[in-house]
């Protein structure tokens, strides 16, 4: 049966700004507080769904939550009627209306963790959207999560939607950006690799500096809720030090497509014993690893994360051959640009490197792999998704014409109280939800 990876990606909401709201991802406090530009913030990654569209490769695009999130300030005591909810916030806690005002669902590599069919034992697709517990701005996208992912996923045969996990710290789950699958074909089992940085339960050290996000506890509960195999599925820890260096996610530290798992030589604690699992486990699909490990001589952790070289994309062309896809920022890095070249004639499956300008993202700490969802679907199930959020020429001029008509091309933090900008906002979603057929899914649409 033919098999496809399709690329969620997050389409960029009105309100993106800098507020310096992700602890530990260096990248969004270094950039606290620039002004932002949220058409062309937008306009970046639709071109990057449109050119991997292009390549003949399955993309799809998951849509902006709404911002500000006006039932969670009430919910914390503020009253009267829009406008006045924002002033008050405005002026008594600025930082709760930056928090509640964040874009962050544009990186969907958080939204939830996804099981294809053909490693999961009732023969469904399985999604679990992602609490997010760990940073108050996030873990209020689950609700919204889901009832995007339902109206994409909609038919039961194929596809099992899971409630997130319980919002306490021992069920911390970030979704796909701890979350790797090894194996060959994309319609055929494959062993699905979970990265957590601490576990709670008789674990050993986690970080010091920074929080681990992703637990043990979390991805065992995953596993358990999406029929995995113990055969076909393995738990590694990420190390802390790296952790502490700022990589708050496996995704900026590993990547992985098909066989190929490319990460860094300090990517993971006892790195050798993981890979050895993984080896022994890939064997029983009689699929070969191939680890390509980056040295630490050659780039080290700060390089890593200033670059996301490990935040990008490895596609697989229609024509068999594999593509990386890493930001702007990793070519300007000689280091890391230097390291990326010489790969390509390693003989590995990796044979060419595509650049896509994402900076708005990119500032804000997201890179290419922070924006995409993936999703493993075999035919029958691709017929199932909603075909209306599938790219295409069409939907990308719609798309393009649609940021032109309700975005902005400045946004501050100061901005956020303008009950236009929710007006705004919420025009913009509500029309979203018409050309791409998603029914209401919006808290303000149910008024």
């Amino acid at each position: 049966m033919l098999g496809y990876e399709v690329n969620f990606d997050g389409l960029v909401g009105p309100t993106h700004h800098y507020a310096g709201l992700s602890f530990g991802n260096e990248a969004s406090t270094k950039h606290r507080n620039l002004v932002s530009n949220p058409k062309l913030a937008a306009k970046q990654g639709l071109a990057k769904m449109k050119a991997l569209s292009d390549l003949g490769l399955k993309q799809g695009v998951l849509v902006p939550h709404e911002r500000p999130h006006l039932p969670m300030l009430r919910k914390l005591g503020f009253r009267g009627d829009d406008a006045s909810v924002l002033a008050q916030a405005m002026q008594y806690a600025p930082q709760l209306l930056s928090s509640l005002s964040s874009a962050s669902c544009m990186w969907t590599a958080n939204a939830a963790t996804v099981s294809p069919s053909a490693d999961s034992a009732d023969g469904r697709v399985h999604f679990t959207a992602a609490n997010l517990n760990n940073k108050f701005h996030r873990s209020i996208e689950a609700d919204t999560t889901s009832q995007v992912l339902k109206a994409i996923f909609r038919d039961e045969q194929h596809f099992a939607h899971h409630a997130a996990l319980p919002q306490v710290a021992l069920f911390g789950d970030e979704g796909a950006a701890n979350h790797n699958r090894l194996g060959g074909s994309y319609a055929e089992r494959s062993v699905q690799v979970f990265v957590y940085g601490q576990q709670h339960f008789n674990g050993e050290a986690g970080p010091k500096r920074y929080p681990a996000r992703q637990t043990r506890e979390a991805s065992e509960a995953i596993a358990r809720l999406h029929q995995l195999d113990a055969a076909h599925t393995v738990f590694v820890q990420q190390h802390p030090d790296v952790i502490d260096q700022g990589v708050f996610h496996n995704d900026v530290i590993a990547v992985s497509n098909q066989q190929v798992l490319f990460h860094h030589q300090q990517a993971f604690l006892h790195q050798a014993q993981a890979l050895d699992e993984i080896r022994r486990k890939m064997a029983t699909i009689e699929q070969e690893l191939i680890a390509i490990e980056v040295p630490t001589q050659r780039v080290s952790v700060d390089d890593a994360v200033v670059t996301y070289l490990f935040n990008s994309q490895i596609l697989t062309r229609p024509d068999g051959g594999m593509s990386i896809v890493v930001p702007e920022e990793s070519r300007k890095n000689a280091a890391v640009w230097g390291y990326l070249n010489d790969m390509i004639q390693m003989g590995t499956p990796i044979d060419e490197i595509k650049v896509f300008d994402l900076r708005e993202s990119m500032q804000n700490g997201g890179g290419p792999a922070c924006l995409r969802l993936r999703v493993a679907l075999n035919e029958q199930e691709l017929q199932a998704v909603n075909p209306k959020v599938l790219m295409n020429e069409q939907l990308f001029g719609a798309l393009n014409q649609w940021v032109d008509r309700h975005y902005r091309d400045r946004l501050t933090q100061a901005d956020l109280v303008d009950p236009q900008l929710l007006i705004e906002s919420r025009q913009a979603l509500d029309e979203l939800t018409v050309l791409m057929n998603l029914g209401s899914i919006y808290p303000f649409q149910q008024i």
